[in-house]
Order: structure tokens, then sequence, then C-alpha cells
């Protein structure tokens, strides 16, 4: 049986499961015990009925765990998440409509075996950071309920943090699924925008959204996500995962803070004593700790409310806000009406502006591998929110809200508690697709700094390997043969590779035949001046990438390529000593018009 005391982080529940000695249905009734538990505590505003959740423990165990990564684990989702054949309300009782499918990401999570309990409450159409404007109720902090749970994902992070579920999913546009995760001694997982499908998300900024996930450890994080990061064609705004260098270790990392001028804690000291404290424990794990410019940062922050993306919150809903205005939390209805007011020209303005503020943040990162910044600066009792609700929900968005403009990741993790006993967190933040690298930086930080999860009281468990997200796949630059309708582009689509552009490299390279082979071939060299050359990058699931490469003969390779746009990925380079005797053929402009001209 599931005792209420057990703990449900995945490497204490999966054991059990996969070996029998602990049965789905022991879970569900668990669950359900503590769920009971609990009373009316404002986190859930739909379950499962435990009809429904008993006939899926049921058929989970005629199944059996084998070839189910989260066999029986139990897991909730935040209510702007469809469910198909139950209401999604995004905390707006007269929104709400029976979902007809089931969100895409959702159904990776059923079909590797995972339970799902019911949908949680959260700040109203995900607009907040606080967790208080919901028609349902505040849900309690775990560690004290006069202070805000965090928002918008509030019931995802308190399901997770009190032990009733393993994970939850929540969202994240401006910091709902990091926020949360700070006040509650939680993980907080934001991904790569796109790498989570947001199919059946009621959209909050629709091409800033990203579908979050609340887990007790890093590596619990790290496991969910591989299961869930699967492609969706069905998404417009959906990427691929791509396989990028990123640290995994701190030792030797270079870890970025804002300058000391560039902090804020609204006054809160034992938030600048923790954060401090944060960064001296990366630097006793061996990380080089040098402080960077956030300026950008913090504007590119500024943006996203004082800017028209808000509009987007506006074309989510229009036609139900202008039907039902007063159906709205007043709050709520001022933040998301205001959105109706920017103009297109207003829009491009801000576009312009975002971009620069991109570029004007390039120093900081050839400076750093990874930005640490405390998750929020402070936390707020309901009774000032309440005082005070757009103020200090801005002030906490400090640290978050530059995240999706910006294309970054980041996760959210313990760092300590403060005096009064609250939570305190720090955030890791890095380019797009280092999600997995992240989940093994945060772990080291997570343990370092906090020792027990959320507020079940239980310890950590012991370190386990953080893999690389298993759907991975690489980008590969081809000039030659490989290239499509050539004779070796065979290779390629045999393993699964497509093609996603056609393009040039930088004017850097000089290409070669190299006669010498028994087919010719091309040759790529990086000179200081030379010729745009004409390439094609193709994308391989990431386990073909090693037998490719392993079939590669020399005295040609696989190295870094840059474009023509500035970007960098791998691609075929040739050994200079290789090219002293061969054909230069730079002027051709590519290898095409070399074998056309054969």
């Amino acid at each position: 049986m599931l005792q209420i005391t057990d703990s449900l982080d995945l490497q204490a529940l999966g054991p059990r499961l996969r070996d029998g000695s602990l049965r789905p249905t022991d879970v569900v009734a668990g669950v359900l015990a503590r769920i009971a538990a609990r009373g009316d505590d404002k986190v859930w505003i739909h379950l499962l009925s435990p009809t429904e959740l008993a006939e899926r423990a049921a058929e989970l165990e005629r199944r059996g765990p084998t070839g189910l990564p989260l066999y029986g684990i139990p897991f909730a989702i935040k209510d702007n998440i469809d469910l198909a054949g139950h209401p999604t309300t995004a905390a707006c009782p007269a929104y709400a409509y029976v979902a007809s499918e089931t969100a895409f990401v959702v159904q990776a999570l059923l079909d590797a075996g995972a339970i799902l309990v019911g949908k949680t409450n959260l700040d109203q159409f995900a607009t907040g950071l606080v967790g208080t404007r919901s028609p349902y109720g505040v849900c309690a902090n775990t560690f004290n309920p006069h202070y805000v749970p965090g928002g918008s994902s509030s019931g995802s992070a308190i399901a997770v943090a009190a032990g009733l579920v393993s994970f939850a999913l929540g969202t994240d546009t401006a910091g709902s699924g990091r926020v949360p995760a700070a006040f509650n001694n939680l993980v907080g997982l934001k991904p790569t925008r796109g790498l989570l499908s947001a199919r059946g998300v009621v959209p909050a900024c629709r091409s800033l959204d990203c579908v979050s996930i609340f887990a007790l450890s890093c590596a619990d994080a790290a496991e969910v996500l591989g299961v869930a990061a699967r492609f969706d064609a069905g998404d417009a705004y959906a990427r691929r995962a791509h396989a990028v260098r990123g640290a995994t270790s701190l030792a030797n990392c270079r870890v970025g803070v804002p300058r000391a001028a560039q902090l804020e804690f609204f006054g809160n000291r034992d938030a600048e004593r923790l954060f401090k404290a944060a960064v001296a424990q990366v630097e006793k794990l061996g990380a080089h700790v040098a402080e960077v410019d956030f300026e950008p940062f913090l504007e590119t922050a500024r943006l996203l409310y004082e800017g028209p993306w808000v509009a987007e919150r506006y074309v989510a809903i229009k036609e139900f806000i202008e039907r039902e205005p007063d159906a709205l939390f007043p709050v709520t209805r001022e933040i998301i009406a205001g959105g109706a007011k920017p103009s297109a020209a207003e829009c491009f303005a801000a576009q312009y502006r975002l971009q620069e503020l991109i570029r004007a943040a390039e120093p900081a990162w050839e400076q750093m591998d990874l930005l640490l910044t405390p998750t929020t600066g402070t936390i707020y009792s309901i009774a000032d929110v309440d005082a005070d609700p757009i103020g200090l929900n801005t002030n906490l968005g400090a640290y978050t809200n530059y995240m999706n403009l910006m294309d970054l990741s980041a996760i959210a993790v313990p760092a300590g508690l403060q005096d009064n006993g609250l939570p305190f967190g720090v955030t890791l933040v890095a380019p797009a697709f280092r999600d997995a690298a992240l989940c093994a930086l945060g772990d080291s930080v997570q343990r370092a700094l906090m020792k027990t999860m959320g507020a079940t009281g239980h310890t950590l468990p012991e370190r386990r390997p953080i893999a690389p997200n298993p759907n991975a796949s690489v980008r590969i630059a081809v000039c030659g043969a490989h290239m499509s309708g050539l004779a070796l582009n065979h290779q390629l689509t045999a393993l699964g590779a497509h093609l996603v552009r056609t393009c040039r490299s930088a004017a850097h390279y000089r290409l070669y035949a190299l006669t010498g082979l028994t087919s010719p071939r091309p040759g790529m060299v990086r000179v200081e001046q030379g010729q745009a050359i004409e390439l094609e990058v193709w994308e391989m699931p990431m386990e073909s990438f090693g037998g490719f490469v392993a079939g590669i003969p020399a005295p040609l390779g696989i190295g870094t390529v840059e474009l023509e746009d500035g970007d960098q990925v791998h691609g075929f380079v040739c050994e200079a000593y290789a090219t002293r005797t061969a054909q230069d053929i730079s002027h051709l402009g590519g290898w095409r018009a070399f074998v056309a001209g054969q």
C-alpha cells in the first residue's frame, strides 16, 4: 500500500511500481486519501472521479510496466490544458468548455503510463504571478498560508509540494512555471519555447507560451521532459529538439550574475543574503562567476507587459471578453482589456526594440555559459497583494518576464529558507535547447542549497544520471553528394533525417574537389577571406549521428560551420593538408555547379 508518509518522487515510487511491490491501484487509493485529508484546499478545479481513476489503474495493471517509463506515476495538469471529455475553465466558469481532444503533451504522458489525477487552480487566464486571481479561491502556500502561493500555475505547484502527485504541468509565459516553484521549494522547469507542444492549451501569449514542469527534483523534471518532448506537427509553434553543446557540470562553467547595482530584492534582506550564499556555493562547486550587464534583460522584461505583447492575451479571448467582460476577475479584465489598445505600428516598434535588446545581450552570453539570478526578489503576503495587485505582481516578474521573449531556457531550483521559514529560489538560465544540461546543473545547485523536497519533509534521493533528451536531434550542413538528389543523399534519408533549409555558408570558406578518393568529394576549408558556399542543412535523430560520423572517410570530418546568417551548425569540413593538390572550385559557389560542369 501507499502510506500517507511515502514520498512520491519518481526515484521512490518508480522502482516499487515496476517490481510489483506497489500497484497503480494502490497509488490511486493513496493519492485520493491524501487529497481527502487536505479537504477544500483550493488546489483542484476538477478531479477525475474515483471510478475513472480505478479504471485507469486497472488498465495499466493489465498491460504491465514494460515500455511505460512513467508507469503508475500520478500527475496533475493546470486547468488551461485540455483533457478529452472533461471541462477546461482557465479559472473562468463562464468560459468553460468540455474538451473534445486531449492536449498533445498530456497524451504523451498518458501514453508513457502516467495517471492523470485532475486539473488544478490558476490565476484566471494564466494572467498573474501571484496565485490570488481565481474565483475558485486561493491555494494556500505550503509553508505559510498568509503568503501568496505564486502563479499563475498555483494549483499545480501546491499539488506537487504537498505530496499529492509526483509532478504537474503548468504553463509559463512570464514566469508562471517558476515563481510558484520558488515559493513552494520546488523545481520549476521552463523548457525551450516550442519544445513541449502547446496544442490543447488555452493561449495567453501564443507566440511565447510554454508548457512547464513542476517536480520535486531536477532528475524528476528531466525524466518527465524526456517523455513529454515529442515534436507536434499540429502545433504551428512547435520546434524539434536540437542537440547542442552545453555545460553539464559547474566545474569550470562560466556563470554570469547581474551586476550588484542591477539586483533588486525590494527590501527583502533575507532574499539578498540567500542569493549571495547561492553564488558563493556555485563558486565553491568550481564555477567561474563574473558579473554581466543585466540591463538588456531587465528592459526586455518590462516590454512584456508595458509593450504590446499584452495584445496577444486580448486576441486569445477577444470574443469572450467583448461578450462577457464582467465574467473576468476585475484585475484580470483590466490587464487583458488593455491589449485592445496597441496599434500595429506599436507592435512593430516593440519587435524592433526586442531585437536590439537581444543583440545588446550577446556580449553577456559571450562571457558566460549560464546566467544565475534570483527567481524572484521577494515574496508578498496575500494582504499586500490585495492592496496593490498590479504593482507587486510586476515586481515578481523582474527576473522572469524576459525569458521567452529572448528565447531562453530556464530551471528554477530551491535555494534555502528565509528566517521566517519561507522558501527562496534561484533560476539557472541558458540559451534555447540546453534543457537537459540545465537539469543536470540545477541538480548540483539544489543538492548544495536545499536538501528537502517541497513541503513533504522528504530529503532528496541519491543523485542519478540525467541523460540528454532522448528525442533530441542534431543539425548538419552538407555541401556535396549528400545534398538532395545527389548520390549519397540516401544515407541521410535512411537515418530518418529531413531537410531543414537550403542556404549558404558565411563568406569564410574555400571549396576543393578532392579527386584522390574512391569517388570525387568536396572539401570545405575555413579561411580568413573566402566565398559563400551552397549548403543544405539537414536534421537527424541524435542516436543516428554517431554512426553517420563514424562512416565519414578521412580527410573529411565533422566540425562547426558558420552559415550566412551567423548561425553555427555541425557540418562537413576538410583537413587542410588534403587540399594542396586538389582543385579549388570556390568560384563555382558549390558542388552542384561542379558536378554539372563534369
